[in-house]
């Protein structure tokens, strides 16, 4: 900044000053009021919501560890049955852990196998249904 001689100078620089200043506190009142309408209990809720639902990547991964989930269950459901025996609900239990983590790491691989299962069952049935 450049030295000031006169009265008018300074009293120029003073304004330029106060002008500066009010733009100032008029974006900290805007920031401020952004701010506290962007905390509220609400608008958090619906910003996680829209992140979420803005997220395939992440919809992508609760549907393969729901999908993995499942398939354990049915397992260990196929595999223990109403067994009263401790040794198979165990093995039930860690077959169960082993197919969860499998599926839930590998949801594209399983996606894939299971669309070429279909594919297959069904091409089948209509060559036997064309056979007829």
């Amino acid at each position: 900044m450049q030295n000031i001689t006169s009265a008018i100078g300074l009293k120029n620089a003073i304004q330029l000053l106060e002008v500066e200043q009010a733009v100032n506190r008029q974006l900290l009142k805007e920031q401020f009021h952004y701010t506290y309408e962007s905390l509220k209990p609400v608008n958090l809720i619906k910003s996680a919501l829209n992140d979420i639902s803005a997220s395939p990547c992440l919809f992508d991964n609760i549907l393969g560890a729901a999908t993995g989930l499942a398939t354990g269950y049915i397992t260990k459901k196929i595999t223990v049955g109403t067994s009263g025996n401790m040794f198979i609900k165990l093995i039930g239990s860690v077959l169960q852990l082993g197919v969860t983590n499998i599926v839930a790491q590998h949801p594209e691989a399983i996606k894939s196998f299971g669309w070429f299962l279909f594919q297959h069952i069904f091409s089948k049935k209509e060559m036997n249904s064309k056979k007829q």
